[in-house]
Order: C-alpha cells, then structure tokens, then sequence
C-alpha cells in the first residue's frame, strides 16, 4: 500500500520489491492480486542469505555443505516466487567474506559461490534475470567476496545471458567513478539494475542525489547515451535495466523519502535527456575539452523541475 501510493503520486514506480522471509506469505496469487488492485507489480525477489545465525561464517561460500544447502534452498524457494508473482529479477546480495588473512582459501570459496550461482541459474524460469550486486567491504573486512563489479562481472559471464550485474550508488570506495562502471558493463550487456541511493562515507542509507546529484546525473547520462546507441545490444542492454531504490529510512517520513527519491532519479533523468550528444561528440572528436565538458554542465544546471 506504501508503494502503491508513492507510484500514484509520481507516476513511475509501478512495481515493489520483495525480501524473503520478511515479506513473506501464504499465497502469493492472492498477494499479486491485490498488488494489481491497487495499482503496482510485484518487482524484484531479494533472497535473505545473511541474516540467519548459520550464516556468521557465509552462505553459498560457507565451508559446510549443509550451510550452503540451506542458502541455495532459500534462493531456489525465491525461484518459485518469482513464478507465483510473475517477477522478472532474482536480486542477489550476499555478506559473504573473512576478517583474517588465513581465516579461509579464496579460491576455495569462489569455486563454492560458482557451484551455488549454477544451480539457481539453471533453475530461473525463461524471461527470468539473476542480477548479482557485490559491495567492497561490510560485514567483511578482510575480504569480500563478492567485493567490485568485475567479480561480479565475471560470475555473471560464467553463468549466461540470464545473469547480469546490479550496481548499487552506495557500494563503491570513496572517489569510484560509477559511471565508468556503468558505460562499461552496458557495453558488455551486463549492466542489469540499480540499487539507488547515497552515502556520505560509506554503505547505503540516504536519499538518492542528496550527497553527489552532479554523480546521479553522470550515470543517468551514460544510460540515455546508451539508449540512443547505435549497437542494439547496447541499446537494449539500457532499456531492459531494473531500476530500483534500496535505503534504509531512519530520521525521515519514509514515503516521503521514497517520494523524494523517485523525483530525484526523474530530474536527473531528465537532464539527462537534455544533453546535445551530437555536438558533444563534435567536442570530444575535436579534443576540446572544456566545451564537451560544458555539454554536459549546460545540461545539468538546468532546472527542469
């Protein structure tokens, strides 16, 4: 009902995300029909593998086979939800990692997170998408391991097309250029979703746009660009991205704050869409470097609100 009425207040979020178990129920048919009667979609399916005391060690890279049977159960139980609602996105994050040198083998625990990823993915019902999301640091803080976009990258590579990565605004080190990140992975036709949101230092909690919009805005413009791209699988890459916001509202009306993240994303798409990409690729070609970077500033210190 929350989503339902932050869609009816913007106009451009027709659909909301599940997290197995906390919102689970006894008859998705049922939820997906009230879903509809209040005018919104079920959206992605977020498994939990991270919560759960059996988890302290890992999931899917855990070194007991029984605790990595436990967490491909539950992804493949999302499977199965994903079918119930008529979802389209198996959304995965994991806290898996170590916090000691020794603590465990790397290569042992990527070739448990391959077997783990291989099962569910062949499991997805056609028209269905695993999208991996990865974070550098927390709770693990030796290491991840899923920790940047190229390990994601390469574990969706392995998988198929069916799998792509999902990047989330707030999962990078300070001074990562996520929109590098983005051109790159729409380029391969990994670039699978968003989680939007900012932070200040680190992790996920605030507004989208409210730390960096100047950063929102670069990503959203190398999504446009990518649209109106000539190579159609990049193209099509760009219009099948599952855009979604993942924050953690503690000090602010939380529909209000959703509200206000959707209209950021809109201005800066819309800025976005107000950028010359013919003449700023005359500047590029022509190495003039303020003048293409003003293409973009031009558009973005517009007020299209």
């Amino acid at each position: 009902a929350d989503a339902a009425m932050v869609h009816k207040l913007t106009g451009v979020a027709p659909s909301v995300a599940l997290h197995i178990p906390w919102d689970k129920v006894d008859d998705w048919l049922a939820l997906k029909s009230y879903a509809s009667e209040i005018g919104i979609e079920i959206g992605a399916i977020n498994p939990n593998v991270f919560q759960d005391e059996a988890y302290k060690f890992g999931s899917i890279c855990h070194s007991e086979a029984k605790v990595r049977r436990m967490a491909i159960d539950h992804m493949l139980e999302c499977v199965e939800i994903i079918k119930a609602t008529g979802s389209r996105d198996l959304s995965l994050w994991f806290a898996d990692g170590t916090n000691y040198a020794g603590q465990d083998g790397f290569r042992a625990r990527k070739f448990r997170m391959q077997e783990a990823f291989r099962e569910v993915y062949d499991a997805l019902p056609d028209g269905a998408r695993m999208l991996i999301e990865y974070k550098f640091f927390e709770p693990a803080f030796y290491h991840t391991d899923l920790a940047d976009w190229g390990i994601a990258y390469m574990m969706a590579s392995k998988l198929g097309d069916k799998a792509q990565v999902l990047v989330d605004t707030g999962h990078h080190a300070q001074g990562t250029n996520i929109e590098h990140i983005v051109a790159t992975l729409l380029d391969e036709n990994k670039l699978g979703g968003f989680h939007f949101n900012n932070r200040k230092y680190a992790d996920d909690d605030l507004i989208v746009g409210t730390v960096n919009p100047f950063e929102l805005f670069c990503i959203f413009n190398e999504l446009m660009a990518a649209e109106d791209s000539t190579v159609d699988s990049v193209a099509e890459c760009a219009r099948n991205v599952a855009y979604m916001i993942d924050q953690s509202h503690n000090i602010e009306p939380k529909i209000e704050a959703m509200v206000q993240s959707v209209i950021n994303c809109q201005i800066a798409l819309a800025k976005a869409l107000l950028v010359d990409r013919t003449a700023l690729a005359d500047r590029q070609a022509a190495n003039d470097v303020l003048g293409a970077h003003r293409q973009l500033t031009d558009a973005f210190e517009c007020d299209v609100r």
